[in-house]
Formats: C-alpha cells, sequence, structure tokens
C-alpha cells in the first residue's frame, strides 16, 4: 500500500509579491501532466538576463520526469497559500539505479558554446554531459517555500544537489523521501526550516564545494533507514535540529573527520548512536555538542574504530558540553586527543526552543516600494522615496533594482526591510556623494536605530569605492532584531545593475582599476555598537573598501551569529571591541592574495564570554606572503574556542591539453598560527584543535627549549632546503629570490642572487645545486656550481620518463592531497572513496616525463603543473613539487618519508619508477609541513612544533622552536645538526645518539 501523503505546508510566501524582473512558471498543477519542460523553460528565461533573477511558482503538484537545472544567481520561490510540490510519480524511468536528482543547483548557465566540462554531476537524470556542478563561484542560488515529494520506488532518487556558495540556501522545504536516496545530496552554505521525511538518508553529503562550513538551522529529519545526517568534512554546523526515529542520527564516514558543531539539537528514539565519530585521534576531526537532549538514545557518540562508546546517562537526559578533538588545554600548549562530556538525566525533554530565525511578516503586510515612489533603476535618486515609505510603513519590500541613494536612510525601530535577492536588490551610495567624504564619524548608508527590533533581509547594501566616512549598516537594535541574506557589495562578486560583474583589480591586483578607490579606506561595513546586538545569518561582506567586514564594539547585548562570510579585507575580517555575550557560529573568512596579505580573521579586543565555533579562516593558495595569525587576542577574558580549522587550501576544475581535472591545492602561506595574545605575547601553534578556553588570567610565556639555537634571522620566507655531502644546508629566501648557504666554518652566505623564481633545491652527485623554478607555463629546471660566477647557469630540459631509470628521484616532502571536487560516492557499495585511498591513487602514478640532472644523478620527475591567470608572470602557478617546502630522494626500490598535510599523517613509501609511491605505511599520526629520518632513527615531523616518533609510531619528544617550523634537514659535518628553517629565521638543534 502506498504510503500516506503528508498535509500541505503553511506557506512562508502566501501570494507572490509584485516584481518586474520575476518570472512565474505556468505548468501543469495536477499532479499528472509532465511539467519538466515548463519549468526549465521558466528557469531558462530567468538566466537569459545577467546577474540571475527570480522565479515564482505558485501553488499546486508538479511532477517531473527529469532533471530540472536551476542556474547560477536564479531563485525559485513557492508563492500560494500553500507550498507548491515537486513530485516525482512512482517508479519514474531514470530513478532507480546509481544517482538520480530531481533538481540540480548547477555551476553554469544554459549557454552551449562554454567549452568541455570537467566533472559534469553523475547523477542528472537524463545524464548531460554539458552540466557543470556548483561551485565556489556559485552565488545567490536559492530555492525556497517549496515542497519535493521523491514518490515511490525510486531509490536512487536524490531531492536536490546543493553544491553552492554564499547567498546560496534551501528555506521552508519538506523533503518526503519516501524509499528514495536522499533528501539533499552535496550541501552548500545554508540550510533553515527544512523537514525530511523518510529516505535511505535526509542529507548525504561530502565537502561544500567551497571547503568550508555548511550551517543548518530549525530542521527536522525522521524516519530515515540509515542516517538522519550521512556527511563528512561539510562542516556541519547544526542549531535547533531534531533527529528522531532512524538508526543514526549523524554519521561520519569512514576515514574522514568533519568540523562538527550542534547547538540544542534533539536526538529521539535514536538507536544506535546519535553521532558516529571516524578518523579517530586525528586533527581533522572535531566534534562539539552544546545544550544537546536525548530521549531513548542509549549511546550519544560511538567511535567507529575503536568501538569506544559515550553513554547517555538515563533515558532521557541533557549534554550540556561535549567536545572530542585535539584539546588545547592553554594559550602556548600544544594539543592534546581528549573527550570530555558535561550530561545529566532528564525528567522529561524540554521543549524545543524558538527558532534561531524569526518569521518575515506575511506577504500582504508588504508595502512595495515602487509603487511609493522609488525607481530602483540606478540613475534616480531614490533617497526621498524610499526614506518616505520607511517611515510611513513598518514592512517595505524593495523589488529588483539598483535603488541609488544619497544620504543616510533611517529605518524605524520596528522597520522590516525586504528584498529576496541581494544581487538584484541593491541600495547603491555613487562615488563622491557629499556628506560622505573626508574626515569624520561614521555616517551609514542604512542605520537601526537603539533598542528596535528591526529586520533587514535579502538586500544588498554597496557604499561605493570613494566614500570615506560611509559605513554599509550601522546597527544598534536590540536582542530580538535579525540581519539575514544581506551582501555587502564591494569586491568580489559585486554586480553592476546592467548584471556585468565588478573588476576588483588592476593588472597586477595590488589596487582597484579606479585609483581613486582606496581599498580598507572605510569604516566597517556592518557595524553593531551602542548596545546593539541579534540575529545576523547568511551574510556576505566581501567589500574590499571597508576596513572591516562585521565589526561589533561597546555592548553587552547578546548576539548571534551564523554562517557569516568576512573576506577580502586589508586587516580585519571581523573585528570586537568592548564586547559582551556573543557567538559567532560558522564564521569562515578568506584572505586574498592581492587586497589580504596582511588581514587577520578576528581581532577580539577588551572583550568577555565570547564562543567562536566552526570557525574557517582561510587564506588563499594564491598567498605569497606569510601571515602570523588567524585571531589576534587583546585583553578579555572567558573566550571559548570549538572547531578551529586554520588553513590554505583551495581548488578548480580545468581543462587543457592533457585534459579535464579537478586540482586541489595548499599554499605555503596559511596563518602561521590560530591565534596569538598580544596581552602575553603567547600563540597557538595548533591550527587544527577542538576546544580551547582562554581565561582572563594569562599564562606566563613557557621557557625556551635549550637545544635550539637561531643560526639566521630576517628572511621573507626561508623554505625548499637541500643539504650537500659535507653537511652544508643550501636554502631558498622565497620573497628575496635568493640562494643562501650555511654551514658551521662559513656561517650564512648568499649563492645566488637574481630574480630567477627559485623555488626548491637538490644537491647533485657532484656538488651542483638543482632549482626548480615557477617560472613559465610547465615550471623551469636549472643548475650551477656553488661558487662559480653568477652569470652561469645549465637549464635542464624535461624528457622521457625512461632517461631516468634507475636514477634516485626527488618527491616532494609534504602534500596535500584531498581531491573532493568530484563526487566520491559509489551507490552501488554505499562508499565514499576515502582520503588514504584517493592519496595512494594519486601517489602511485608514475610520471611521463623527468629533469635529469647534468651530471645524470638525479631526476626530478615531471609532476602537472596547473595555471590560475595569465599565462605570463602576473599568474599562479601550482604542483605538488612548486608547493612543497622541500624535495626528497630515494632510489627506486628504497623506501622514503613523506607528510600527507590533507590527512595530517605522515608515511614511509615506497618509491618505484617515475617517482610513483606504493605500499604507504603510517609512521607518525601528525603530517605537517616537512618529516625527516634522524641518524638516531627516529622520526621528526614539524607540525607546529617538531613531534619526534619512535619506530613504533609512539611519541617520544617534542623540540619546541621560537617560530612554527617549516623544513627539517639534517647535516653539518657528522650529520647530527637538525637544520630549522622557518619562514623567517634559520635554526638549529643537535641531536644524539641512537635512541
Amino acid at each position: 500500500m502506498a504510503a500516506a501523503r503528508p498535509a500541505p505546508s503553511v506557506s512562508m510566501l502566501e501570494k507572490a509579491p509584485e516584481d518586474p524582473r520575476a518570472v512565474t512558471v505556468r505548468a501543469p498543477a495536477d499532479g499528472r501532466g509532465d511539467a519538466s519542460a515548463a519549468l526549465q523553460q521558466a528557469l531558462d528565461q530567468a538566466a537569459a538576463r545577467l546577474g540571475g533573477g527570480i522565479v515564482f511558482l505558485p501553488s499546486g503538484r508538479y511532477r517531473l520526469s527529469r532533471t530540472i537545472f536551476i542556474w547560477p544567481g536564479i531563485r525559485l520561490f513557492g508563492t500560494g497559500a500553500t507550498r507548491p510540490v515537486l513530485l516525482l510519480g512512482d517508479a519514474t524511468p531514470g530513478f532507480q539505479k546509481g544517482l538520480a536528482t530531481m533538481v540540480m543547483v548547477v555551476g553554469r548557465g544554459p549557454e552551449a558554446k562554454m567549452g568541455p566540462v570537467p566533472m559534469p554531476p553523475p547523477d542528472s537524470v537524463p545524464a548531460n554531459p554539458a552540466i557543470a556542478d556548483a561551485n565556489s563561484g556559485t552565488f545567490y542560488t536559492a530555492i525556497a517555500n517549496i515542497d519535493l515529494d521523491l514518490g515511490q520506488g525510486n531509490p536512487a532518487a536524490i531531492g536536490v544537489r546543493f553544491h553552492a556558495a554564499q547567498h546560496a540556501y534551501l528555506r521552508h522545504m519538506r523533503f518526503a523521501v519516501g524509499s528514495g536516496l536522499a533528501g539533499v545530496y552535496q550541501v552548500g552554505n545554508f540550510g533553515q526550516d527544512l523537514e525530511f521525511l523518510g529516505g535511505r538518508y535526509g542529507i548525504l553529503t561530502e565537502k561544500t564545494s567551497p571547503a568550508w562550513q555548511f550551517t543548518l538551522l530549525d530542521s527536522s529529519f525522521s524516519g530515515q533507514r540509515g542516517a538522519a545526517i550521512r556527511e563528512h568534512e561539510a562542516g556541519l554546523t547544526l542549531v535547533n535540529v531534531r533527529m528522531a526515529d532512524a538508526p543514526i542520527g549523524i554519521e561520519i564516514d569512514k576515514g574522514y573527520g568533519d568540523w562538527l558543531w550542534g547547538k540544542d539539537v534533539r536526538f529521539e528514539r535514536i538507536a544506535q548512536a546519535g553521532v558516529v565519530i571516524s578518523n579517530e585521534a586525528n586533527a581533522y576531526t572535531q566534534i562539539g555538542f552544546q545544550n544537546a537532549v536525548a530521549e531513548a538514545t542509549p549511546v550519544f557518540a560511538r567511535f567507529r574504530e575503536s568501538g569506544k562508546t559515550v553513554a547517555g546517562p538515563g533515558r532521557r537526559y541533557r549534554v550540556a558540553d561535549y567536545s572530542y578533538g585535539l584539546t588545547v588545554p592553554a594559550l602556548g600548549e600544544m594539543g592534546r586527543y581528549e573527550s570530555r562530556i558535561s550530561a545529566a538525566p532528564l525528567a522529561r525533554l524540554p521543549a524545543r526552543p524558538a527558532p534561531a530565525i524569526r518569521a518575515l511578516p506575511p506577504v500582504a503586510q508588504w508595502a512595495n516600494a515602487r509603487a511609493l515612489g522609488a525607481a530602483g533603476d540606478g540613475t534616480t535618486d531614490d533617497t526621498a522615496a524610499l526614506q518616505r515609505a520607511i517611515d510611513t510603513h513598518r514592512t517595505v519590500y524593495l523589488p529588483s533594482g539598483h535603488y541609488r541613494v544619497t544620504d543616510t536612510l533611517r529605518l524605524r525601530p520596528d522597520s522590516v526591510l525586504i528584498a529576496l535577492h541581494p544581487d538584484l536588490t541593491q541600495i547603491v551610495l555613487p562615488d563622491d556623494t557629499p556628506g560622505f567624504q573626508g574626515v569624520g564619524t561614521p555616517k551609514p548608508l542604512l542605520f537601526a536605530p537603539k533598542g528596535g527590533d528591526t529586520i533587514v533581509s535579502g538586500v544588498g547594501l554597496f557604499t561605493g569605492g570613494v566614500a570615506m566616512r560611509a559605513t554599509g549598516l550601522l546597527w544598534k537594535a536590540g536582542a530580538g532584531s535579525l540581519v539575514e541574506d544581506v551582501r555587502f557589495h564591494g569586491g568580489h562578486g559585486t554586480s553592476r545593475a546592467d548584471g556585468s560583474r565588478l573588476d576588483p583589480y588592476n593588472d597586477t591586483h595590488s589596487g582597484d582599476p579606479d585609483p581613486r578607490r582606496r581599498w580598507g579606506a572605510q569604516y566597517p561595513s556592518l557595524w553593531v555598537t551602542d548596545g546593539g546586538g541579534g540575529t545576523f545569518n547568511g551574510v556576505w561582506t566581501p567589500d574590499t573598501y571597508a576596513q572591516t567586514g562585521f565589526y561589533v564594539s561597546d555592548t553587552d547585548t547578546p548576539g548571534h551569529v551564523y554562517e557569516v562570510s568576512a573576506e577580502h579585507h586589508m586587516r580585519t575580517e571581523f573585528g570586537l571591541n568592548r564586547v559582551r555575550h556573543w557567538e559567532f557560529l560558522a564564521p569562515q573568512t578568506e584572505e586574498e592574495a592581492g587586497e589580504s596579505q596582511d588581514a587577520v580573521s578576528f581581532d577580539i579586543r577588551d572583550s568577555h564570554d565570547i564562543l567562536l565555533a566552526n570557525l574557517h579562516a582561510y587564506r588563499v593558495t594564491r598567498s605569497v606572503k606569510p601571515a602570523a595569525t588567524a585571531i589576534r587576542l587583546q585583553g578579555g577574558g572567558d573566550i571559548h574556542l570549538r572547531n578551529v580549522h586554520v588553513n590554505a587550501e583551495s581548488g578548480f576544475a580545468t581543462c587543457d591539453a592533457n585534459g579535464c581535472a579537478t586540482y586541489l591545492r595548499a599554499s605555503k602561506f596559511p596563518f602561521e598560527n590560530a591565534l596569538t595574545d598580544i596581552t602575553s605575547g603567547i600563540a597557538v601553534r595548533e591550527r587544527e584543535f577542538a576546544r580551547l578556553d582562554i581565561p582572563a588570567l594569562r599564562p606566563a610565556a613557557p621557557a625556551p627549549d635549550e637545544r635550539v639555537s637561531r643560526l639566521a634571522t630576517g628572511f621573507f620566507s626561508a623554505s625548499g632546503g637541500a643539504v650537500d655531502a659535507r653537511g652544508k644546508l643550501y636554502f631558498v629566501d622565497h620573497g628575496q629570490q635568493r640562494i643562501h648557504g650555511w654551514s658551521e666554518a662559513e656561517g650564512l652566505t648568499t649563492e645566488r642572487d637574481a630574480p630567477l623564481d627559485a623555488v626548491n633545491l637538490a644537491v647533485t652527485r657532484s656538488g651542483a645545486l638543482m632549482v626548480l623554478s615557477s617560472y613559465g607555463p610547465d615550471a623551469t629546471v636549472y643548475s650551477f656550481m656553488p661558487g662559480s660566477p653568477e652569470d652561469q647557469l645549465t637549464l635542464i630540459p624535461p624528457t622521457p620518463i625512461a632517461t631516468a631509470a634507475g636514477l634516485p628521484v626527488l618527491l616532494p616532502v609534504n602534500w596535500w592531497n584531498n581531491g573532493e571536487f568530484r563526487d566520491q560516492y559509489d551507490p552501488a557499495t554505499d562508499h565514499f572513496t576515502t582520503l588514504s585511498e584517493m592519496f595512494a591513487r594519486d601517489a602511485a602514478a608514475p610520471k611521463a616525463r623527468a629533469y635529469v640532472a647534468p651530471d645524470a644523478s638525479l631526476a626530478l620527475p615531471a609532476f602537472r603543473v596547473f595555471q590560475q591567470g595569465p599565462a605570463d608572470h602576473r599568474g599562479w602557478r601550482f604542483s605538488d613539487t612548486l608547493d612543497a617546502h622541500g624535495l626528497v630522494a630515494a632510489a627506486p626500490g628504497a623506501r622514503v618519508l613523506i607528510s600527507n598535510e590533507s590527512e595530517d599523517r605522515s608515511y614511509s613509501a615506497l618509491v618505484g619508477a617515475g617517482g610513483s609511491l606504493t605500499d604507504l605505511k603510517p609512521v607518525a599520526d601528525r603530517g605537517g609541513e616537512s618529516v625527516v629520518a634522524g641518524p638516531d632513527g627516529r622520526v621528526y615531523v614539524a607540525n607546529g612544533e617538531i613531534f619526534v616518533y619512535d619506530a613504533t609510531g609512539r611519541q617520544v619528544d617534542r623540540i619546541d622552536v621560537p617560530e612554527r617550523p617549516l623544513q627539517l634537514l639534517f647535516g653539518g659535518a657528522d650529520g647530527r645538526r637538525l637544520y630549522i628553517l622557518t619562514h623567517h629565521s634559520l635554526y638549529a638543534a643537535r641531536i644524539g645518539g641512537a635512541g
């Protein structure tokens, strides 16, 4: 007997608001006629204009027979008294095997002549090789107020594939998954008020396409056959989420970790475990819960590998606090793996908390700004019309358009300002507007008065590039106020009124194309102050012209921040000064190579009772300059960090003469430290950890390790070192383009000072230096003899790998291998390819060509070089060898030590022909910037400090260095001097005999 259909859902848009740019779907709505073509036609029509569009789907039941594609920047809203339903008929052809998706958010528009697609998603019905998956540049796409019914007899069916980035969301949706596979596959950015009924999984996902967090609020799961959520590396952030009547609540896949944070999560009748934790004792496994409650869930957490469990203390219980992962005991200390829980039984479960995101007023109360006199044409001055609308109506709706204003718009304490697309609907301040210029107090584009209950939703704010006093939104509203889905334009992703994108860079990425538009020359984009607070959700603030993206000052009013991206500022992404009682859940920061070389993610001053959970502090792979710290802390206390992820990883897909591929790289220049306390001068070297609490009273700085001495300093960034047969060290100073030497007899020497883009070195048998340079589309290799005239060098062309047969090969000492921009899920086996499997597969691939040293003593396999930007010197080039901190030599048949940073593990591997690596065996549970075997038989790993392991993989020592160690090499006359290269200094430690 067919399962009963759920009752129609209450609509959040009981009628379609007037919008001249919107397209309304005209399709069979009786659940019997095929609506696929008509729905796709409406989406195509909306995509025909640059910048995306809005599509309204009236109430009804729309049967689909194939995958519907939602193009970038398109927002699909259901309208009417009840939510419309997208229906998959029972046993619909094409939805029985593999992966089969009803609605797919994609990464480029419907244009036909776009070139090859690197990785067309495998789940479109029918298969469409011209479709590109949504990606880290897919902004603004959304689906809201629409239910999906996956029917019966469709075991491969997926509701929505949703792999998009900022300002993309799913909201107010119910997924009746039934016998299908999952409601949502491949998540991105943000979800709210989602209900999942049945299915094998409610959500099934790998990492998001931009590799940062996914936040889910005010949602529920029930009746799944496998797990409510099955995932890994999704940065899963849950607030007010209920999971019921399933074997498992959250299952993290085998071989993977996640940055998982849950607040106010409920587990009801979960038979096996609330959460299954995988990849134990790994820095990338960070689990935290705050105020979780459970009923009939005997096991709160289960560890996959060890089988250990964390039992609930009764049939009903509350977990006030839980964390598992690398726990940093105090500032200046390294972490250790701990599981902590504070739990107590309950007599009964409490009621669910109020929604984290309050509802908007009904559409009937929306006063249309166009009807009230605003033009929104990007030319007319709409200041007076908009202010009059705000003064005379509580709720004002802005249809699509660019609303030009020349003075501050002042909201009422009870104002609700609504738009439906923060790119298509912008309030814009023209450059050179009087009153916003020169030295003076901040002058906001939009102002929310003190203590109000104000709401601003779905609008874009742009203060231009020539407005020194401007701040986009000055917020003094109270604890019940809301800012959601707001975009602060200026910089990346900013669209003009005609839909074209604004280019934020001149030719050298050193400034704006208009020199009058100065980076970092305006007040903060979003400034909360003077007792302001409330909820801030789904905000994107990448305005490079502002000094700070999100700034909070002088307030004790609680603030709740969910999934906010603050990016591309010159100095500070998030700033706090004299703030209490704020939480930042899933804050994401990104530092670009041009404007953000010196920016910090958080600058926290004199603040208390602050929680940062699931922080992703990220510098792009293109970064060319070291940066000291992600978080700058000064004064204050009662600061709590949970699930901190500091990295410099990015990926892209590319096609060239060698074919199409995904490419994921990690820069040499992530933040060196997660946090630096300016008050005490102590830093936190761990960049991946689950827990750190910072009291007001700071500890004393730890005593220096007396085994370590500094040999030289003052470098821009030192790495790429190699040691010759006499024990002399050679290395590259990246920024200065110098090649240095160091020996006990000579001290520091300069071997070459030439602008040849040297990156990594090796020493041949004859004593010559073999140099890998980043110059040219495929990089360049050359050789010279130390001490020879500076105008002498030998270029080494690549030759077929056969010419290197039998020679020792040079390989990267540190690798980054996490290729999840291609789906890793195999529905036939219900298995995700693990990171270890991916690394083993890719490392085993031999190279086709090699650079052979002039004396035929060494060979450097020609790793594939990828390119971003122009083909000349302005572009960026990446490869496993260019990205490494150094190279290590080994003969075929020998074993070599390497580090896989994306797994945080070090391996011994067997070297084969063409530089292939097989038979990978873990040797240390840390994998950092480099690893080296010592003369004492121990293994030395650079990972914040230097961790020392014996032959069994047990840590037996730690060597603390005044700066973060990058590359480790043994040299000196007897081979027992451990050279330690940091960005700015060269250190050494003397190592004794056999351990």
